[in-house]
């Protein structure tokens, strides 16, 4: 009777995080593609964009920041000293007198570099993972340093520039042959080894050579980890970061104790441990309570070994002395509520009143595609990258758009292409003193952009539109373009951030939507911003002031009605737009 009493409880907990927090399996798994389309655009011959972090991993949690390792693709790394290329310079890793899972890199050949980043010892030339780190900071207004990366004033996203080393490390050998039940597959083993891994520019704290080491990352592989992971065990990571974030570092003496790459490290271990049929909907209680065990053990002995790097103990002079045993209390009281210790949280604290009135049912684990597009809504920071890929890669993703067979990835594709061009025709000249000739070029240039604008939600696009024809005097055009946009305003859009009513159920769980992609989805039922970019030629010039020092985003509805008005007023026709007004 209990185990039947604990196993619907998961099952409820299970459906409510489904629901409410993370988000079902097909959603997480959008994500992920979204990010891996978006990852493709970006990187160029240069450079290689990799989304990290949860949100990389397909967790939007709540507070996180968008995580980004830029791998530099000129820049060649070894594990020993190789003449085979002796025409190519490589960076060699030297692990003498490092700590575990650190390096310091060093190249006999370096003529031609600049000595600035480097220093001499015994010879060789060692690269400076601080004054790399350093360089990186352009804008010390707008970024700060933060770790090993590069952070906005926000706080919104951090960006890791970093090296790669294509083959897989010496000091990372143990783990290609340590023997596991099922997890991890040969085949994610061999993908793991296969990628290689990186190398980010942060050494240990407090070493005589901190200057010049280097953290080896397995950010890829612990991602390619993760997407292995069943939907029940990426629920349990997610109870486990809540319950750090929101719970034991509301402690001001444990808040910079823990972190989530720890909750991972200890996570990655017990699914070695356990068989992947234990990892079930109706086992999600036990499976977080053992977690959550392995994680008082780890403080009370102060050791947390690295998943690829046993020697590195990521404790070690970190979890000591009295901030230890306050934190080992905190952790000690947390496991005398048994699984209730979650409830803590503000987000999981309404699930108290959800399991009132429970009880299972048949469709009990449906949960509609609404949850999958309305998440998605949230990503406000998808669009992040898009002026790298406006400056490098525009000629790209138009190929890969044609190039590209998958229907589901190549509406990403032309959802990012769409984001991309609305800001892409806001940076060409309106108005030149070149020929008629080249004039009518950038008409033409600008007005086939903005037709490709228009498929990354249901009003802005065609907005963005008529804002051109209003600014190049063609009123009678422009206006008919905010009539058939007004017109999309009907019951049941959806904005970004809204909560959603019982209309947009209605209107998401008709077979004629969910048929359809979630760029689709959007497409018919996302209305966005109108977003303009600092000093936007396409922005009417009564509202040039808006823009001059920044960019400003206008609710489209508000901007369709002030253009109405505006377009009118030119046209003198007086009854219309005292109408509009």
């Amino acid at each position: 009777m209990a185990d039947n009493v604990a196993q619907n409880i998961s099952i409820a907990l299970y459906r409510f995080m489904c629901q409410n927090i993370v988000g079902t399996e097909d959603h997480v798994k959008q994500l992920r593609l979204i990010n891996t389309v978006r990852d493709n655009l970006s990187s160029d011959e240069k450079m290689t964009f990799i989304t990290s972090g949860s949100f990389g991993e397909g967790l939007e949690m709540r507070g996180s920041d968008l995580d980004i390792m830029c791998v530099l693709k000129d820049m060649k790394i070894q594990d020993v000293k190789s003449s085979s290329h002796p025409r190519i310079r490589y960076w060699t890793m030297d692990t003498d007198d490092v700590k575990p899972g650190f390096t310091k890199l060093y190249c006999e050949n370096t003529c031609g570099m600049s000595h600035r980043t480097l220093e001499e010892v015994n010879g060789k030339y060692y690269f400076s993972s601080a004054i790399f780190r350093q360089g990186l900071l352009v804008d010390k207004k707008k970024l700060t340093i933060h770790g090993p990366c590069i952070s906005d004033n926000y706080e919104k996203m951090d960006i890791a520039l970093c090296l790669r080393c294509k083959t897989w490390v010496a000091p990372a050998t143990e783990w290609i042959t340590r023997p596991s039940n099922q997890w991890p597959s040969y085949n994610v083993k061999q993908r793991i080894i296969e990628h290689g891994v990186l190398f980010v520019p942060i050494g240990v704290k407090g070493s005589p050579k901190e200057h010049l080491e280097w953290r080896i990352s397995f950010s890829v592989g612990g991602k390619l980890l993760i997407n292995t992971f069943t939907h029940t065990q990426l629920l349990c990571y997610a109870l486990l970061k809540i319950l750090l974030k929101d719970v034991i570092a509301a402690n001001s003496e444990c808040k910079d104790l823990l972190c989530s790459y720890f909750l991972k490290i200890i996570i990655f271990w017990i699914s070695e441990e356990l068989p992947q049929h234990a990892w079930k909907p109706f086992s999600l209680i036990p499976c977080f309570m053992q977690c959550l065990r392995r994680l008082i053990y780890c403080v009370d002995y102060a050791v947390c070994l690295h998943y690829f790097i046993p020697e590195n103990n990521m404790f070690e002079n970190k979890i000591e002395g009295r901030a230890r045993e306050i934190l080992l209390e905190k952790l000690f009281t947390l496991h005398s509520y048994g699984w209730r210790c979650i409830l803590f949280s503000d987000q999981i604290s309404k699930f108290h009143k959800s399991m009132q009135n429970f009880h299972i049912e048949p469709h009990s684990l449906y949960v509609p595609e609404v949850v999958t597009i309305i998440n998605s809504l949230q990503l406000q920071s998808l669009n992040i990258l898009v002026t790298h890929i406006i400056k490098n890669e525009f000629q790209r993703g138009i190929q890969l758009i044609v190039s590209c067979q998958k229907s589901s990835i190549k509406y990403l594709y032309t959802y990012f292409m769409s984001v991309v061009c609305s800001i892409r025709a806001q940076t060409l000249p309106l108005t030149i003193t070149c020929s008629n000739k080249y004039q009518y070029t950038q008409y033409r240039s600008c007005i086939s952009i903005l037709q490709q604008n228009i498929y990354h939600d249901a009003v802005s696009g065609w907005l963005m539109l008529a804002s051109f024809f209003y600014k190049t005097k063609q009123y009678n055009k422009a206006l008919r373009i905010i009539e058939y946009s007004i017109t999309k305003y009907p019951p049941g859009k959806l904005f970004r951030s809204m909560d959603v009513m019982d209309i947009d159920h209605r209107l998401l769980k008709l077979k004629t939507i969910q048929k359809k992609s979630i760029v689709q989805q959007w497409r018919i039922m996302l209305v966005d911003v109108m977003l303009f970019e600092q000093n936007s030629v396409l922005i009417p010039n009564e509202l040039l002031k808006e823009v001059m020092n920044d960019m400003c985003s206008i609710h489209t509805i508000q901007y369709a009605l002030f253009l109405n008005f505006r377009c009118h007023y030119h046209l003198n026709n007086a009854r219309q737009y005292e109408d509009s007004l």
